[in-house]
């Protein structure tokens, strides 16, 4: 859409032109043309995915985001006073923590910069001091098993209750959310007996009532016995490289957030990383105790 439009060509001829005449070239960012010449807008992040893509356009050795924040940290600092400004970072460790609810670069940036290997420096528009690079990952970010800790409120959880299991439903449940353009994020399935099953899936809250409205609709076509909401969730991940070759971090996580009587709700996990739905009240707390169980805290 003209509104969150993507980038297939960017050129360069007038930008090493000017570069050539010794001039400072200053871009706007976030907007483009189409092959008509209409005026475009890329979307959230657009501003910073215009900055990558341009830097990997000209070959440059570094694209630097210049932010209201000195870094990338190990948690939200306004939620977690020893969280601790990380000096380097994966693309892939960055993409999961901007999926995850992390505000500093937005995704589609990073997965730009990952693509055509753009080295990222995230810094402070205030202060000179250096900032968090986000590169290609190499052996000595392993030193940690876990980078960050994440959490991100804005999250519903739907639940189709008694659903037959069978060929043909999920997809049923499923289509129409897509149709509706609702981004659906986390999905669990539980085998009930006599052949029937509850299935709950988490959204963004805002499209919350849109996907309860359809989900109603969709368990009477189904057969299924009732739909469940609930917005009061949300979502608390730990994210690292280091977790590829170490075993525990489940159990470590889990164990920390039952002595704090955090229930687990839903789980979802990836090579580098581990989310967990839980109560949106316990959010703050859940991020403390698992940056401080996982050795993030900043001993300063």
């Amino acid at each position: 859409t003209f509104g969150d439009a993507r980038i297939i060509e960017i050129g360069t001829e007038y930008f090493i032109d000017l570069i050539k005449k010794r001039n400072i070239v200053v871009v706007a960012g976030f907007q483009g043309c189409d092959i008509k010449g209409n005026i475009t807008t890329l979307g959230r992040g657009g501003s910073d995915t215009t900055a990558v893509a341009i830097a990997s356009a000209l070959k440059a050795d570094l694209c630097e985001i210049y932010t209201d924040v000195d870094g990338i940290y190990s948690a939200d600092p306004n939620i977690c006073e020893k969280a601790r400004k990380i000096n380097k970072i994966s693309y892939d460790e960055m993409l999961n923590m901007a999926s995850l609810g992390a505000k500093v670069l937005q995704i589609r940036s990073v997965g730009f910069a990952k693509k055509y290997n753009v080295p990222i420096h995230v810094r402070s528009s205030f202060t000179e001091e250096e900032g968090t690079m986000v590169v290609n990952e190499d052996a000595g970010m392993e030193s940690l098993i876990v980078s960050a800790v994440t959490h991100d409120k804005d999250q519903a959880r739907i639940t189709l209750k008694k659903v037959h299991d069978q060929p043909g439903v999920a997809a049923k449940i499923f289509s129409p959310i897509a149709e509706a353009g609702i981004i659906v994020d986390m999905i669990i399935q539980n085998t009930r007996a006599q052949g029937q099953t509850d299935l709950t899936f988490t959204v963004p809250k805002k499209d919350f009532q849109a996907a309860m409205k359809i989900e109603r609709k969709v368990a009477d076509e189904i057969g299924a016995v009732d739909v469940l909401g609930d917005k009061n969730i949300a979502k608390v991940s730990v994210v690292g490289v280091g977790m590829k070759n170490h075993s525990g971090v489940a159990s470590i996580m889990f164990n920390t957030l039952s002595r704090e009587n955090i229930n687990i709700i839903m789980i979802s996990t990836s090579e580098i990383r581990i989310s967990c739905i839980i109560e949106e009240k316990y959010t703050e707390l859940a991020v403390r105790v698992l940056h401080t169980a996982f050795g993030l805290d900043d001993q300063d």
